[in-house]
């Protein structure tokens, strides 16, 4: 008896759980409505297609630094700049044409690469709530004042992540953000690793060509799979729960509401092009704009198929830091801009 659990368990270790919730998914789907089996495919990979230039060139990017040995390079780079970095990545970040799934593999690469998590951290927070394209939409949809306050709750989200990782960090916490296997594992600043020769054209050396491979390899399916997952769902979240119903539960203003607001972004499937004509209809109605401001910066990044890719990616302690900060950075904005609104 003992025997057999003991290789059920090792069998179950064995499933990955990626690719095991995609079929899951799947199979609901077809015994529960088939003609969604379709719909949901499609959605799924026009996603992933939109952000594979991003994806790609991330990858690209992570493999060519780590058989180079560019990566040691970056990642000095960063040191004894945490402060100056924490402000540039924010502003950055908030400009960046990235969405919070495509913003994940350049994430990735940064962090495998050294950089310190602080920096990292305030770029990943600020990049998918604002970009240019993102900004002229709101500002024709939601007003000029809106899309200027959006853009600064974006920096101001990406400061309070920045600077607070960086405290936790200068009290030993969060010294590995990446999973185990994940890359190689950076150290997200707390260090930098051995000096290493670079070599530019690494083509050259068989044992270079061979770490851009298995690197390249490694990190398309480790971000493909998770990536696939939170598209499937999101295709899911789409089709059965209406979007107007998650809004109009929001009501008409004031701290439990904007709270409210809030807590119901971290987990809305709306990207941050389709929640906009919503939220404009309803604020349009008297809802108060804090309300949709809390809702459009909680939810620009902390949808589901982010905090999935999020989870995939780093450890449980980054992770809830990344949930924590999303969560108090998008009731600030709500409240100040309810305030000035």
């Amino acid at each position: 008896m003992s025997t057999a659990i003991a290789l059920i368990r090792h069998r179950a270790g064995t499933i990955d759980p990626a690719l095991a919730a995609i079929v899951l998914v799947l199979v609901v789907l077809a015994i529960a409505d088939p003609g969604q089996l379709w719909p949901s495919g499609r959605f799924t990979i026009d996603n992933l297609i939109s952000i594979l230039p991003y994806l790609a060139a991330s990858i690209l990017l992570a493999a060519y630094a780590a058989a180079t040995g560019a990566d040691n390079l970056i990642a000095r780079a960063f040191q004894g700049r945490t402060a100056t970095m924490v402000v540039s990545a924010a502003l950055i970040g908030a400009i960046s044409p990235f969405c919070s799934c495509g913003v994940i593999p350049l994430i990735a690469a940064l962090l495998t690469m050294g950089v310190p998590l602080a920096p990292v951290m305030a770029f990943w927070l600020a990049s998918p709530i604002m970009d240019p394209s993102m900004f002229v939409l709101t500002a024709g949809t939601l007003g000029t004042e809106f899309a200027i306050a959006k853009t600064m709750a974006a920096i101001g989200l990406g400061l309070i992540g920045g600077f607070g990782i960086w405290a936790l960090m200068g009290m030993g916490l969060l010294k590995a953000p990446l999973r185990p296997g994940i890359g190689d594992g950076g150290c997200g600043g707390a260090k930098v690793r051995s000096p290493r020769d670079v070599t530019w054209r690494f083509w050259r050396e068989p044992q270079r060509r061979e770490t851009f491979g298995r690197n390249g390899l490694r990190n398309s399916i480790f971000l493909g799979k998770w990536l696939l997952l939170a598209f499937l769902l999101e295709s899911v979240m789409l089709a059965y729960v209406p979007g107007e119903l998650i809004v109009k539960v929001l009501g008409q203003g004031g701290l439990l509401t904007v709270a409210l607001a809030t807590i119901v972004g971290v987990p809305a499937y709306l990207n941050g092009y389709a929640a906009l004509p919503l939220v404009a209809g309803l604020v349009g109605q008297g809802m108060a704009p804090g309300v949709g401001m809390a809702f459009l910066v909680a939810g620009g990044v902390t949808s589901i198929p982010a905090a999935i890719a999020v989870f995939a990616l780093a450890r449980l302690p980054v992770f809830f830091a990344y949930i924590g900060f999303s969560l108090v950075g998008a009731l600030l904005a709500g409240l100040l801009y309810g305030l000035v609104a």
